[in-house]
């Protein structure tokens, strides 16, 4: 397995299975602060102000075009949720891992 999400991209997945447990739990510790609620990955990014939240919303519409995978995001004054699972497969994907991990990468640069 990679460890390096970030240099991979996203791919059709339609008629593949959903990642197990298992897969679940070896991907997890790649993306830091994200975490396993209700059947998707998620994690809170935090912002001093609306316009900066907004920024990064931008930002993570840019990545979900270019990888043409869409999340969910939940967006306040002072940040945003950003939920991820993959429909075509009916549960989490390789696909997610992979946004996620760009996601940090752009907070972190």
């Amino acid at each position: 397995m990679s460890t390096d999400l970030t240099t991979m991209r996203c791919r059709p997945l339609e008629g593949h299975a959903p990642m197990d447990a298992d897969e679940i739990a070896r991907h997890l510790p790649l993306v830091p602060g994200w975490a396993l609620v209700d059947g998707a990955i998620e994690k809170h990014f935090a912002f001093p102000d609306f316009h900066r939240t907004i920024g990064f919303v931008n930002a993570v519409a840019w990545i979900a075009n270019a990888e043409d995978h869409h999340p969910d995001l939940r967006v306040g004054y002072g940040g945003c949720t950003v939920r991820y699972n993959t429909h075509s497969v009916r549960g989490i994907s390789i696909n997610d891992f992979i946004c996620a991990a760009r996601i940090d990468a752009l907070v972190a640069a």
